[in-house]
């Protein structure tokens, strides 16, 4: 808008500067009788003059005004659609994050976060099947797409969906309940998540095999899943300086394997005391910290056996209702968690439209006759088959008698 306002408003500047010397123009005419005429008429016509300059300049200024409030009248243009999903539904919400797996709904703590708050929410929602090719503006998975609009980032993503929604978990808390589930939330997300990145990080083969990553369906490509494997490692040995940059730059990167094990299990303990004998970390109801915590805790507690991993173990051993919490924020979030990881269903929360099955005595009755028809359909063809050959057989006839 402000840019047709600045085109609109100079053009009528231009226009008042061009009647300027049209007035003078006038002045000038009417003074070439100047000597024809007495002082009282030349003081009268000088006035009469000044008042049609006075006037023209106020017509001027009034279309000065009149062009600029057009302009600000003037219908803003629909803003443009930058979304990859163009033809969505009127606030359906589009998640677009990682592929599922056979163990686990998302290697993504994060992915997971947003889609367990989802579900917890009750918010309606789809995933979208992008085969893992797009990320936000920011480079990241995961993000939504609303009404138009991209929201990055999974707790930005949680905060501007309560607010929308008025879905806050933590509305049941206590100022100082909501302090402590901030700083618990901190280390999950700060700390913890960085412990189980540095292990992915230094074991992309035991990524692959602990949990079952078929790169074939991940990706959406034709190749075998051996040469994507291949592909994978040698991609991921690549990234891995990279990698090991931002875990220095994070602080973990720069300690030995035995001390970032120990900082993992120092995490778990903190989060087994805090949650002790209750089913949630504040009481009976899932709160934002129960959905990060389960984010986080599924990427070991689901990771498999095949593979060795301390940490895994540990929580196993020795944090039991940890163990517990996952297994309940599972059954209440995921109830088709084995249907996701069997089919690697991005949507099995979403009931699939069957065909109609005609029942009763209507669809008795359309089946008989379908039946019916495809029964004198037979027997015409069987009748054009048995004339053909009696006429095959009488000119057969009549080709003897004629030898």
């Amino acid at each position: 808008m402000s840019s047709e306002v600045a085109n609109t408003i100079p053009a009528a500047e231009n226009k008042q500067e061009e009647t300027t010397p049209v007035d003078n123009a006038v002045v000038e005419t009417s003074g070439e009788g100047k000597n024809e005429s007495s002082p009282d008429t030349d003081a009268v016509n000088a006035q009469e003059k000044a008042e049609e300059t006075n006037a023209a300049s106020e017509d001027t200024k009034k279309e000065t005004e009149s062009a600029a409030a057009g302009s600000n009248n003037k219908s803003e243009p629909a803003p443009k659609c930058n979304v990859h999903k163009t033809n969505f539904e009127k606030d359906m919400i589009y998640l677009y994050q990682f592929s599922r797996t056979p163990l686990l709904p998302s290697l993504s703590p994060y992915c997971l976060k947003v889609e367990t708050w989802l579900r917890l929410a009750g918010l309606k929602y789809e995933n979208v099947d992008h085969k893992m090719r797009f990320r936000s503006k920011k480079g990241q998975l995961p993000f939504i797409e609303l009404n138009g609009e991209e929201i990055a980032d999974s707790a930005i993503i949680i905060k501007e969906l309560s607010a929308k929604y008025n879905k806050d978990l933590d509305a049941g808390l206590t100022s100082e309940q909501r302090n402590v589930s901030y700083a618990m939330i901190a280390m999950l997300e700060n700390h913890l998540i960085w412990i189980i990145f540095y292990w992915r990080a230094k074991y992309p083969d035991n990524v692959l095999k602990g949990y079952k990553v078929n790169l074939q369906h991940a990706l959406g490509l034709r190749l075998p899943n051996s040469i994507l494997n291949f592909f994978f490692k040698i991609t991921f040995g690549r990234k891995w300086f990279q990698g090991t940059k931002k875990l220095k730059a994070h602080g973990i990167g720069v300690h030995s394997a035995e001390e970032i094990e120990e900082f993992g299990k120092n995490d778990l303990k903190v989060l087994s005391e805090m949650l002790d004998c209750k089913p949630f970390f504040f009481g009976d109801e899932p709160t934002t910290l129960d959905v990060v915590a389960f984010a986080v805790l599924s990427q070991l507690h689901f990771l498999s056996k095949d593979v060795p991993y301390t940490l895994r173990d540990f929580m196993a051993e020795k944090c039991l209702n940890l163990v517990g919490h996952v297994s309940r924020m599972k059954d209440r979030c995921f109830p088709d968690w084995d249907e996701i990881c069997t089919k690697l269903d991005l949507n099995a929360h979403i009931q699939k439209q069957e065909p109609e099955n005609k029942e009763g005595k209507d669809g008795e009755m359309e089946k008989s006759n379908e039946q019916d028809n495809e029964v004198d359909k037979t027997e015409k063809e069987l009748e054009k088959d048995k004339t053909n050959e009696k006429e095959i057989s009488e000119e057969n006839k009549e080709k003897e008698e004629a030898k």
